[in-house]
């Protein structure tokens, strides 16, 4: 049986009862390393991928588990998919995701892959960000479309997703953006030269997409057109939702651009317009000072 099993979103123990069980009676057990990490306290869980420390190691969920842990980078997930499975019509494999394992379209290839090898599978859900943003205060079934916001370079610098939160804005949704993590990448030059060095791990802030956010509707204008976001939109950046040190700040999105939220994982919601005046209230609770870029604590939410 391949386990596919949701981390939940804080720690370590965020695993369910359920998962817990099935991950100690796992022949093996796989951590999926890169498209999110999970938070300790105020440090970002970071992982001993392939020789390679991009910080701490996973020895604390080694001994919360009662499991060795392999740890499985994109290529490992994506390319060589059949060495996750090898076996596991035979014996229990557990496939460990932060959050829950369907918010990655590469975990639905795994079970498809599966499926056509004969291997049944079982899926044990947990809290994903999709829908614990709802610690804001926003209403969960008045979002649309998510959209991510990625890395700009010197050469690529996308807006196409500004469309989705254009007909997100239009239809009096709010947009969640999930923001770029890059792990275990690689420079141009060490790609070219097939040197297996890489880049130190990066995490966006919500400065960094807001700042990102910015230059589009300054984009759009020069191009005459009428950006559906302004500078006074208003916005509501998150960090580490789940762990005990989470963060949340609600104000404009130039503000966003200043407001301290602390470490890694971060994700901005740029708002759909009018909002429910429970929803109102609840986001007066997180509003940043008007002159001051600090956001409250909401450790124990």
């Amino acid at each position: 049986m391949l386990y596919m099993i949701g981390l939940g979103l804080g720690d370590a123990k965020d695993i369910t009862v359920k998962g817990l069980e099935v991950v100690r009676r796992c022949s093996r057990v796989y951590l999926e390393a890169y498209t999110s990490v999970l938070t300790v306290g105020k440090e970002v869980l970071s992982y001993y991928i392939q020789g390679q420390d991009l910080g701490l190691s996973s020895t604390s969920q080694e001994e919360f588990y009662g499991r060795k842990l392999i740890l499985a980078d994109r290529e490992e997930v994506e390319q060589e998919a059949n060495n996750i499975l090898k076996d596991a019509d035979i014996s229990d494999v557990a496939f460990l995701v932060v959050g829950d394992p369907f918010g990655a379209t590469t975990h639905s290839d795994l079970i498809l892959r599966a499926t056509k090898l004969g291997i049944p599978y079982r899926v044990i859900h947990n809290a994903s960000i999709m829908n614990a943003v709802g610690c804001c205060g926003l209403q969960l079934y008045r979002f649309g479309e998510t959209v991510s916001v990625v890395f700009w370079t010197d050469t690529w610098r996308p807006e196409s997703f500004f469309d989705k939160v254009k007909t997100n804005r239009q239809n009096g949704m709010h947009t969640l953006c999930l923001l770029d993590i890059k792990v275990k990448e690689q420079s141009l030059e060490n790609l070219i030269k097939g040197r297996k060095i890489y880049e130190p791990p990066r995490y966006m802030s919500v400065n960094q997409a807001a700042q990102q956010l910015l230059e589009i509707v300054q984009n759009q204008r020069i191009r005459g057109e009428e950006p559906a976001v302004t500078e006074e939109t208003l916005c509501v950046g998150l960090a580490r939702v789940g762990a005990e040190d989470q963060k949340i700040a609600a104000g404009t999105l130039q503000q966003m651009c200043t407001v301290d939220l602390g470490g890694p994982l971060h994700s901005l919601i740029i708002t759909g317009g009018s909002l429910h005046p429970l929803e109102m209230e609840m986001l007066s609770l997180f509003s940043v000072p008007e002159n001051s870029s600090e956001s409250q604590s909401t450790d124990g939410l």
